[in-house]
Parts: C-alpha cells; structure tokens; sequence
C-alpha cells in the first residue's frame, strides 16, 4: 500500500470544504470535516454513532472510544469545526436516532459506510479540487497532526494523541517537507 500524505494548504482544505457542502452530500461534508479535525483512523471514524457525540442534553464536550487498530483508549475534544460539520448532518436527517452511525450507508437499515467508500470520497473529492498530494483515508489523520504541528502543538504531544509508540512514527507520519524546513528558518529569525 502506497504511503498517503496529509494536506498541506489550508487554502486546498477550505476549498474541499467548500467543494463538499456545495456538493449538497452533508454525510461527506461531515466525514471529511469531521476526520481532519479528530484525528481519529478512519475505522474508528466509521464505528461512531450520534450516541458517541450526542446525548438528549446536547453535544458531548469529549468522545471517548476504544482505538480499533491498538486497543488504547483515547479521548478527545470534539472542536467547534467538527461540531458544525455534525451540527449540519444531523440537521439534515429526517428524524435521526442516537444508536445510528453518523456515516451511514444508504444500504441497510443502520450500516455504516464501508472503508472503500469512505476512501472513494476522499479521493474523488480531493482529485476535484485539485489536492496533488497522495490521499487516502489517513490523509484526513495525518492532516490534524500536520496542521497541529504547524499550528505550535509540540511533537510530543501529537504523538501522544496518536498513541505512537515513538515519537520517530510521529514525525515520519508528519510528512515534514524541506519547504517546512525553509519555512522554520523564515519564521525564526533573531
């Protein structure tokens, strides 16, 4: 399996946005608005249900689940980008349930999209809008930690809430390029 890479313009991840709600699809919107703002895998992405954002009371501040891949709990803030995306879809559904998966299928009473689908999203829509990097699913992923990074968060901590087990994943995972080597030097002038 080819190496994706995070998407490295906001410029680009603002125009996808735009690309996807105009789109009129909120379930796509929320997906990738959602994945680039949690950084969560996609299987755990899809394993969500209304229930793990939402109670009767309002949105949840937290979501809390167990990582598919590693096992290891994690909680995380759900951010106010995320929630408008969710906000939007939930809106949208015709009497919503809270047991039902956010990113549902049309097939089925309450199935959640597969992981191809999810990919064939990702990739149509970032094909459409120009995106020349690589993506996959984890492009939505490795986009939180890049933009984490670029945004001050120390390494350290993104590959905490990774769950890598070395921070040497973490900055591999990054897809640091010599333009954010240059960049650091502009930035850091004494």
């Amino acid at each position: 399996m080819e190496a994706v890479e995070p998407i490295r313009s906001l410029k680009k991840i603002q125009v996808l946005k735009n690309y996807l709600l105009g789109a009129g699809n909120l379930r796509n919107y929320a997906l990738v608005v959602f994945g680039i703002n949690s950084s969560l895998r996609i299987g755990d992405i899809l394993k969500l249900t209304w229930a793990d954002v939402k109670d009767h009371n309002g949105w949840k501040k937290h979501v809390y689940i167990r990582e598919q891949k590693t096992g290891k709990a994690k909680q995380f803030l759900i951010n106010r980008a995320a929630q408008e995306a969710l906000q939007k879809l939930w809106e949208s559904l015709d009497n919503p349930k809270l047991s039902e998966f956010i990113f549902k299928s049309r097939e089925g009473a309450n199935k959640a999209i597969t992981r191809q689908q999810a990919y064939n999203i990702i990739v149509q829509a970032c094909e459409s809008v120009g995106v020349r990097e690589r993506v996959g699913t984890h492009t939505l992923r490795k986009t939180w930690g890049y933009w984490a990074w670029k945004n001050g968060v120390p390494i350290t901590l993104i590959s905490e809430i990774y769950n890598h087990s070395d921070i040497k994943t973490t900055r591999r995972y990054l897809g640091i390029t010599q333009i954010d080597k240059d960049d650091a030097y502009r930035i850091n002038q004494l």
